[in-house]
């Protein structure tokens, strides 16, 4: 989870324990996640008795984190609702919530997490002073990047998701040809994002935080600013396109080329061309090097020990294996760590010959690369669909493998 979320996590969860909204129910986390796991963490070393994730998954009911058991969601009608709460940290808050009320579950349901939250459907007079304070801040963030790029299109990536940028900017020299559009800046969410939007080298990019972000969308909206477009496959705030994937299986990158642009199937991404060396590439050693990318900011984690046994299984064969670090994130035991920059990480995984990390962003930005690639799925549904994670991001010329040990036995 990105530190603001984490830190709006805390400052919530700090809230309800002030007001003892919490403190002698039973805790329910719906939707088992990254996001729900570091909840469950913080509630645990606070103390509080976490008693299951709920999820609708059957493939992860019964499974256990931290001791704690993943269960069907009707399970929580089997207590008084007044003994219990729901706390969720996960994206898909909205639709948790109905599902739940529509259960007949009458007890608290509490939101850890604002991930859009200029997507507020509230008309308290609380929600409208502050949401006119927003639009007021947003247009004045408008009117700023006008000025510094008088006349150019605007297209707002909401979400600091690489992935999702990768593909947005494959498919937008397409849909800016069919709107006429010669002249464009792209905002995005933090120094990443930016790198991948760069590798594209086609237009101007501005780097947003996720509050100034949020603003400047909510003024667009507000005003219906023609001159901006915001390119995500979950936009509720601007069409339903997320409903479609209720009735039909619709991969990530088909959401983007012809939900979001509108562009026919036949339409051709265009390929980054602005990756350069890694500064340090000759200490890799090519073709029996292994880089292992564990980490995911919004990707539930994998098991430590399926780690472990990819590393086993490489160094039996006499490869020298690195871990992909940001930040604080510390390499796998028995593995040397390696931070490159997003535009050097093509080079780095094509020296060494093997790239296999859980199914991020990252793949999507190593897609073009020469070298064994191998994408690890946790096994869970995409959002309260029916389609696994598999089903919307499988990558074509890579190995994709849905973790199990006997997977993992077979294929690595």
């Amino acid at each position: 989870m990105e530190k603001r979320l984490y830190e709006e996590m805390l400052e919530n969860l700090d809230r309800l324990v002030r007001s003892h909204a919490i403190q002698g129910r039973r805790i329910y986390l719906f939707g088992h996640c990254s996001a729900a796991e570091e909840l469950a963490d913080v509630l645990l070393d606070r103390g509080f008795d976490v008693a299951a994730f709920l999820d609708n998954n059957a493939a992860k009911q019964g499974n256990l984190y931290r001791g704690i058991e993943i269960r069907s969601p009707e399970e929580i009608l089997a207590e008084p609702s007044e003994k219990t709460c729901v706390c969720i940290a996960a994206r898909a808050y909205s639709a948790m919530q109905t599902q739940l009320r529509r259960m007949g579950y009458g007890g608290q349901i509490h939101k850890l997490v604002n991930y859009n939250s200029y997507a507020e459907y509230s008309v308290s007079p609380d929600t409208i002073v502050r949401m006119r304070r927003r639009v007021e801040t947003g247009m004045g963030l408008l009117r700023r990047l006008e000025r510094k790029y008088p006349g150019q299109f605007k297209i707002l990536c909401p979400f600091s998701a690489l992935g999702d940028i990768y593909i947005m900017m494959s498919y937008l020299p397409c849909f800016l040809k069919k709107r006429g559009v010669e002249n464009c800046v792209v905002g995005v969410i933090g120094k990443a994002c930016g790198e991948v939007a760069g590798l594209f080298g086609l237009y101007k990019v501005e780097i947003f935080t996720q509050k100034d972000m949020d603003e400047t969308i909510q003024a667009a909206l507000f005003t219906e600013d023609k001159n901006v477009f915001i390119p995500h496959q979950d936009r509720p705030y601007v069409v339903n396109l997320f409903r479609a994937l209720y009735v039909k299986r619709i991969p990530l990158e088909q959401l983007y080329c012809c939900g979001v642009f509108g562009l026919p199937v036949s339409a051709e991404a265009v390929r980054p061309a602005g990756f350069r060396q890694y500064g340090d590439i000759e200490k890799i050693e090519p073709g029996r090097s292994v880089i292992i990318a564990p980490y995911a900011k919004s990707v539930t984690a994998l098991p430590a020990d399926i780690w472990a046994k990819v590393v086993d299984s490489f160094h039996s064969r006499n490869y020298r294996c690195y871990t992909n670090v940001s930040g604080s994130e510390k390499p796998l035991p028995g593995t040397l760590p390696i931070s490159p920059a997003i535009s050097e990480m093509q080079s780095v995984v094509e020296r060494a010959g093997t790239f296999i990390g859980i199914r991020s962003g990252l793949c999507d930005v190593l897609r073009e690369a020469s070298c064994r690639k191998i994408a690890l799925y946790p096994d869970y549904n995409y959002c309260d669909t029916e389609w696994k994670a598999i089903d919307m991001y499988r990558l074509e010329g890579w190995e994709n493998i849905v973790v199990s040990t006997e997977a993992l036995d077979n294929k690595i």
